[in-house]
C-alpha cells in the first residue's frame, strides 16, 4: 500500500512529521478522509481531532484552527495550536474548560468576547475529549478500529 506524507506544524514547532496511510481532519465544513493520491485541495480547518493511521498504528492530535494543505503525495497542516494526545495535560484542560464555562456565564459583564469565549470553549472540549479518548486506547488490549 502507499502512503502519504503528513506533516503538522503550528508557529512553534513541528508536531508531527511522518508517512501515514490515511489522514482524517476536521475541516470547517465536516471531517476529510485523506488517502494518497487525492485530488489537491486547501481548506481552513476547525476545531477538533485530527487522526493518522499507520498499519495498526493511530495517531491522535487536537488541532485549533489553521489550515491543510493536500497535495497527491503530501498533507501540509499549518495549525493554530496543536497537541498530541499524550501531550495533554487533563487537569490543564479542565481547569480551561471550568474558566471557559464560567466566562460564557457572565457574557453580560463588560468586556465579554463571545467568540472568544466560545472558542476557549471549544478548544478546552476537544482537548478533553481526545487525550480521553487515547487513555481509554491505551487502556485496552485491542487495536484501533480499522475503519
Amino acid at each position: 500500500m502507499t502512503t502519504i506524507r503528513l506533516e503538522v506544524v503550528t508557529p512553534e514547532r513541528s508536531v508531527f512529521s511522518d508517512d501515514v496511510d490515511i489522514v482524517v481532519a476536521p475541516g470547517i465544513e465536516g471531517e476529510l478522509g485523506i488517502l494518497p493520491h487525492h485530488t489537491p485541495l486547501m481548506t481552513a480547518l476547525k476545531t477538533g481531532e485530527l487522526r493518522a493511521r499507520k498499519g495498526s498504528e493511530e495517531f491522535l492530535l487536537c488541532v485549533a484552527g489553521g489550515f491543510m494543505e493536500v497535495r497527491p503525495d503530501r498533507v501540509i497542516v499549518l495549525a493554530d495550536t496543536c497537541e498530541r494526545a499524550e501531550e495533554i495535560d487533563l487537569a490543564r484542560a479542565e481547569e480551561a474548560r471550568r474558566k471557559a464555562e464560567q466566562r460564557m456565564a457572565e457574557k453580560y459583564q463588560p468586556g465579554f468576547d463571545a467568540a472568544e469565549s466560545e472558542a476557549a470553549l471549544h478548544r478546552a472540549m476537544a482537548r478533553l475529549a481526545i487525550a480521553e479518548k487515547s487513555k481509554r486506547r491505551k487502556g485496552s488490549l485491542r487495536p484501533p478500529p480499522a475503519n
